[in-house]
């Protein structure tokens, strides 16, 4: 950037425009075009469907990008025909704003010195003063419910998830969406995140006119929309997700490397990691063939264990044990049924002997599961506590 441009010109060389979605807002929507303009002629205005006096508006400005939608579908809908619309016309970055009037503006500056700044692909939100006592109690509440949401599916903590000023890097967020309405604004960001890009609050200033403000939340539908998309990105996070990130930064390490660092350096007392071994035994050996992995690290992550430990030790159900498991299990397991097979370390135990004997194979896993668990977990805080006596 160089010192002697203007505010214009530095939005000109980002390849940055503002797309400004809205819908019935004939009394603010004149006031922040004009706003805007102040900034940039780069101004996709996005009508989604409006009855009023909106097409009217935005007649006197020739300048400026005008999507027409003849029938009203959604804020959702309506950012993504305007991110179609600016990736045609060569932008590389978004910003967005309401056209209630509740944002000001004069904060673009701020999107485009935080971008400048931090020479990345990145996922700027408005945060706004919740606590302004202009603020209606319910956005405030709503606020903070899908702040935690956010955090849960992604592990990135902020403030203000639901401000709809914000810069998106169309190049960099997903190519495909499955929401149109209000509940898109959520399914942007997070699935934003897990695809590696930032995602960022900074500080913006936000007015509540009840005079002029109009809003088309519906709170019960819209609600419940967002209360399902959350279901379903919940259950993508513990199931794929949070397994595929650990994948991706589990680093192969030597024994003795991961003894000194995962184990004896860790900064989890003695309980946690015993326990998070102790879990890995269960799981390994418990028969949730298929799925230990999964299994293993939703419940690390629920319980807020070790996961490395946890993961580690479920791997005890590697193809060489497998035969000594089932055979343990088995034997395990005759000492609870009266239909019981016999077998010995040299008979040859196939899976056919397993699913007749199915009962038998079930029961004494979880048997088997929980006595080494218990072995592995009371035998490793036993280790961990001595190891840590003797460098005392």
């Amino acid at each position: 950037m160089s010192p002697t441009q203007s505010i214009s010109e530095r939005i000109e060389n980002l390849k940055l425009c503002v797309i400004i979605p809205t819908y019935n807002n004939h009394k603010t929507l004149r006031r922040v075009i004009d706003g805007v303009l102040n900034y940039t002629q780069n101004i996709i205005v996005v009508n989604d469907g409006s009855t009023d006096t909106t097409k009217e508006i935005t007649d006197p400005y020739p300048q400026i990008t005008k999507i027409h939608l003849d029938k009203n579908q959604g804020k959702g809908n309506a950012l993504r025909e305007g991110f179609k619309k600016a990736k045609e016309l060569g932008f590389g970055y978004a910003i967005t704003i309401d056209s209630d009037g509740q944002h000001y503006p004069d904060d673009i500056p701020v999107f485009v010195d935080t971008l400048e700044s931090n020479g990345k692909d990145i996922l700027l939100i408005g945060c706004r003063n919740m606590n302004h006592d202009s603020v209606p109690k319910k956005s405030s509440f709503g606020n903070k419910f899908s702040n935690f949401w956010f955090w849960f599916e992604t592990g990135i903590r902020l403030e203000d998830t639901q401000s709809g000023y914000r810069l998106y890097p169309l190049h960099a967020i997903p190519k495909r969406f499955f929401t149109k309405k209000f509940e898109f604004e959520i399914e942007v960001i997070v699935r934003s995140a897990w695809n590696g890009i930032p995602v960022k609050n900074i500080p913006v200033k936000i007015l509540y006119d009840p005079n002029e403000r109009v809003t088309h939340f519906r709170p019960f539908k819209d609600f419940t929309r967002i209360s399902i998309l959350n279901t379903i990105l919940v259950i993508i996070t513990l199931l794929y997700i949070k397994p595929r990130n650990f994948f991706m930064s589990f680093k192969k390490k030597s024994f003795k490397d991961f003894i000194r660092e995962d184990i004896l350096e860790s900064t989890d007392s003695n309980e946690i990691k015993a326990l998070s071994i102790a879990l890995g035994v269960f799981v390994g050996i418990a028969p949730f063939w298929g799925f230990q992995t999964i299994i293993v690290i939703f419940l690390a992550v629920l319980l807020r264990w070790n996961k490395i430990l946890a993961f580690t030790f479920s791997n005890v159900s590697i193809p060489p044990m497998i035969p000594f498991i089932i055979y343990g299990s088995l034997q395990a397991g005759g000492l609870f049924v009266e239909d019981k097979a016999k077998f010995t370390l040299n008979t040859s135990i196939t899976l056919n002997d397993v699913r007749i004997h199915i009962m038998q194979y079930l029961i004494g896993s979880f048997v088997l599961a929980t006595t080494m668990a218990i072995l592995f977990g009371v035998g490793s805080y036993l280790l961990l506590s001595l190891s840590r006596n003797s460098n005392e």
